[in-house]
């Protein structure tokens, strides 16, 4: 039986699917080790890109749809609006990466303010709260930086394509080996 507010993962699902994401944690690593070598004078290619990764996001999704009770309807409403998303961004590569590099400084703007402030509201609670403060007037910076020219916005949403991609499969790669060797050890937290 499980505790109010926790959801197991299903068992024999989990551990027959061990291998995919494995798989997915490796296609992780080789798009974000090619996003990070690629040159930012190719937007085309950024767009397409981008494309790949909302593709292989939605997968991810519709893997976890299969292998977790808790939030089922979400992943696969995430899967769809990732593939989706993906389709568009493969018939107007161009206009996508014109987007995604618009609003790259407009996030770390905005989430660099939310860290400044949850830095000083906690500040009598956690003991780092200087590090989030820190984190986020960095935030802010970079954010303003990124807006001021196109070009480095575009060389930033590539970094953060890249190390995203490398760290997502980093983590699915280390998943795989965990659900092999217990697919019971894994559990969801779901808010009550």
């Amino acid at each position: 039986m499980t505790a109010v507010g926790i959801t197991r993962v299903r068992e024999p699902a989990v551990g027959k699917w061990w291998w995919v994401l494995l798989i997915s944690g490796i296609l992780w690593i080789i798009l974000g080790a090619f996003v990070l070598q690629s040159h930012v004078d190719s937007a085309v290619l950024v767009g397409y890109m981008a494309a790949f990764w909302l593709i292989f996001a939605g997968v991810a999704e519709f893997v976890q749809l299969a292998t977790f009770e808790g939030w089922r309807w979400l992943h696969g409403i995430l899967g769809v609006l990732f593939v989706l998303g993906g389709i568009a961004a493969l018939t107007t590569p161009f206009q996508t990466f014109m987007v995604l590099a618009a609003l790259i400084g407009f996030f770390l703007v905005l989430k660099g303010t939310v860290d400044f402030v949850f830095g000083l509201a906690l500040r009598h609670e956690v003991e780092l709260w200087w590090m989030m403060l820190i984190g986020g007037i960095l935030e802010i910076i970079l954010g303003i930086w990124a807006m001021g020219y196109p070009g480095r916005s575009a060389a930033l949403l590539l970094f953060w394509i890249g190390i995203g991609a490398m760290i997502r499969g980093t983590v699915e790669i280390i998943s795989s080996f965990q659900l092999k060797k217990d697919p019971s050890a894994l559990e969801v937290v779901v808010a009550a």
